[in-house]
């Protein structure tokens, strides 16, 4: 290890300057260390050699409130997907000509129709056809779009924890003025909508740049994926604002040893940007590029089903409202499950270095994109069997929550100092499917339901193809040049301060039941 002027200057090869090897415990200097135009002080003389494993650990605590909050977060976002099925006098639109339109499946038990009309009878009172629904399932994305950028930014260098409280508390306070604005007519709800987009377009960014302090790298994945409703939603904000901290050292409850362990891990990559950032080098950066071109595809099958699912269950398949509701949440269990279990994996093969980083990014980007595709594809095929359908629309979707632990984590590797501000970027680009999937669903659906499904399934498993060819060419798990503050010529000749001061001892390594 190197000195410079006092400061460690770390001369190994990007990977064992991003993560602490088996030999060595990474240390914080006693001094104040300046990044970006922002001044944080350690003071820290020691690390134990353990890690914090106690059960209520505050970096648990806060997964666990992120959980929760991005529960409300989709629930929020989706409610009005499963809701339409009801308040609307019917989702599959008469034509004039009804030799145009061809006949949808058949009812698959006796007495669905007349029970389903019971169910409805007394909600049903708007006049939505497919293409106006698709408008209004959209409308969400058009503020969504504009805080994904801004959010990242002013969390990076403020902090998450503001952000991320006030977006999910906006957002549920917006959500309970929708019968009123559904009320007053379609321009009313359309505008609330993209309100309730623009209040939650935060929470992702704040969320990254958060784990960025918090997370110690061979953590991220099983955090992350683990943290991956109106009134419920103030509750919560109320609980985040009172027992949350946007960083381990101002912490009120944290204990010393689980403060050290996660400080001493993460290092200067948690520190806050400065006021300036170098868009230049993002902008021409291919591994950067590779992440939001995973982010856009991915996000077109996860934001077709996340919106539009429902509406397929009920034009198509003929479920009732209860079976609609229920068989709608069920991908979403499986797919939660499914991250939890990648995050896992993802993060006990790196931590035996089994594989690289980026050969773990890859492999999980490639199982939540291609796999998923077969799925699709197969479930254009199979018509109006709706065992088979439902069966492979659940499991297309839980394989896409391996991403999870693929791309959707990758900011982290490649830039942590940047986390918030690239997950804006890069779901900025991922919004735009919302805003396009849902009205092109309604489009595609509006003559001929069935045949309609089919072209959305064979264009959302083409785009997720992509996305994963794509991303497993270009991606990379390693820390960028750029990231450091370093010209891309002079990587090789010096390395920026990325760790701390290595002393030998040995190192934590995770415990498999922590």
């Amino acid at each position: 290890m190197a000195v410079q002027d006092g400061q460690p200057m770390n001369l190994s090869d990007s990977e064992d300057e991003e993560w602490p090897t088996e030999e060595v415990q990474p240390l914080l200097d006693n001094k104040a260390q300046t990044l970006g135009g922002a001044q944080h002080v350690t003071n820290i003389s020691s690390v134990p050699l353990i890690g914090s494993r106690q059960c209520c650990s505050a970096r648990w605590n806060l997964s666990f409130l992120m959980f929760l909050g991005f529960s409300m977060v989709y629930a929020l976002r989706v409610n009005l997907s499963v809701a339409m099925v009801a308040m609307v006098n019917s989702t599959v639109p008469q034509p004039v000509d009804n030799s145009t339109y061809l006949a949808v499946c058949p009812d698959h038990s006796a007495d669905n129709s007349s029970n389903t009309s019971r169910e409805t009878l007394k909600v049903q009172q708007f006049q939505w056809d497919s293409t106006t629904q698709g408008v209004i399932l959209s409308s969400f994305f058009y503020g969504y779009i504009l805080t994904q950028v801004p959010g990242g930014y002013l969390a990076g260098y403020f902090g998450g924890k503001l952000f991320l409280g006030l977006g999910v508390l906006v957002t549920a306070a917006l959500t309970l003025l929708t019968p009123l604005a559904a009320s007053l007519g379609v321009p009313y709800l359309v505008i609330l909508r993209a309100l309730e987009g623009f209040g939650e377009g935060v929470t992702y960014p704040a969320m990254n740049a958060m784990w960025a302090k918090w997370a110690p790298p061979l953590e991220r994945s099983r955090l992350m994926t683990f943290s991956g409703t109106g009134a419920a939603g103030c509750i919560w904000a109320l609980l985040w604002f009172c027992l949350v901290t946007d960083e381990p050292l101002s912490h009120p409850r944290i204990s010393k040893q689980e403060r050290d362990h996660i400080t001493s891990s993460v290092g200067l990559q948690g520190q806050c940007h400065g006021w300036t950032l170098p868009f230049l080098s993002m902008l021409t950066s291919l591994p950067l590029w590779a992440i939001i071109i995973a982010h856009f595809c991915i996000n077109w099958s996860f934001y077709t089903l996340l919106t539009t699912l429902p509406s397929y269950m009920a034009q198509v398949l003929h479920f009732s409202i209860k079976e609609n509701g229920f068989l709608s949440a069920v991908p979403y269990f499986t797919s939660w499950v499914m991250s939890i279990i990648c995050g896992q994996l993802a993060d006990r093969m790196r931590e035996r270095r089994i594989v690289s980083t980026t050969f773990v990014r890859k492999m999980f980007t490639v199982i939540g994109s291609v796999l998923p595709a077969a799925f699709f594809i197969a479930t254009a095929f199979i018509d109006c069997d709706y065992v088979a359908a439902m069966a492979f629309l659940t499991v297309s979707s839980t394989l896409i929550a391996a991403n999870s632990a693929g791309f959707s984590i990758n900011h982290i590797d490649i830039a942590p100092r940047y986390a918030g501000v690239l997950l804006g970027i890069t779901n900025t680009f991922g919004t735009l499917p919302g805003m396009i999937a849902p009205t092109v669903v309604g489009y595609l659906t509006a003559q001929n339901a069935l045949a309609g499904w089919k072209i959305v399934f064979y264009i959302s498993a083409a785009i997720l193809t992509f996305g994963g060819v794509f991303y497993t060419a270009f991606g990379s798990g390693e820390p960028q040049a750029w990231s450091k503050g370093i010209p891309e010529g002079k990587q090789r000749d010096q390395k920026s301060i990325t760790s701390p001061t290595l002393i030998n001892h040995p190192v934590w390594s995770p415990d498999p039941d922590d």
